[in-house]
This record gives C-alpha cells, structure tokens and sequence, in this order.
C-alpha cells in the first residue's frame, strides 16, 4: 500500500451510514473511490463519480474539511423494456478529506471529465521540499 500523505486524511468506506448524515434523497449515497497522487507542487485527488453531471458538484472548503457532494442522474427503464438484471446501483456520492495548514487553499483547483473528479491541492510554499547546497570544506 503507498504511503499516505501528511497533508490530507483519508477513511476507508464504501457507503455512507445514515448515522452520518440526514438523508432528503430515498437513494443511497456513496463514498466515491479516489486515487491520491503527490507531486512536489500538488496533492491530486481523482474521485470516481459515474452518471454525475457536473453542474451538480459541490465541493466546498469549511475551516479544515474539503467537501464533495455530487448529485448522479436517474437512470429510466426505456418505455416498452423491463429490467432483468440490476448490477449499477444508483445514488449521490459524498465524500470528505480532512487538509492542514499545508494546503494553499486560495487555489485549490476541480475539473470533472469522463465520470472523474480531478482536484488539485496546491502545497503551500513552506510544505514544498527545497533543496539544500552542500559546500565542500
């Protein structure tokens, strides 16, 4: 398993309890898959949210907590169909990382593409790794 990073803090879960939130939707809600990448200017967060439109994403910033929340379409039976088998299971996807002080939070970035959330955390500048010259003698 890679290294989590420091700056942000990530649970295991696959679906939301409804002890966690109150519920206005009679649809279930998951906790999207994300892959966490780190760069030296970057934290990268790529959120796996299918049948989400984009204008349905929220993601906000309150003190230490970085919130998505995202809205997935319903999917009809076609008129004169009828479903026999039912694999996808629809519902909302919410999901909640807990940053520090390391993230510029001025500039944080998302951009949603092909079922993916991408969102770039810059790190602040004192989180980045500076390189120290060594003098001989």
């Amino acid at each position: 398993m890679a290294e989590e990073s420091k700056s942000i803090q990530v649970q295991n879960q696959s679906l939301v309890s409804s002890e966690d939130s109150e519920r206005t939707h009679d649809r279930p809600c998951f906790i999207p898959q994300t892959d966490i990448y780190e760069t030296r200017d970057h934290i990268l967060l790529n959120l796996d949210m299918p049948g989400v439109k984009a204008e349905t994403i929220n993601v906000t910033l309150e003190k230490n907590i970085l919130t998505i929340n995202a809205e997935a379409a319903r999917v009809e039976t076609p008129e004169g169909y009828r479903l026999v088998l039912n694999e996808y299971q629809i519902g909302d996807f919410e999901r909640s990382f807990r940053i520090n002080e390391l993230i510029d939070r001025e500039h944080i970035e998302a951009k949603y593409k092909d079922g993916v959330l991408h969102l770039a955390l810059p790190k602040a500048e004192q989180a980045k790794s500076h390189k120290i010259a060594v003098q001989a003698g």
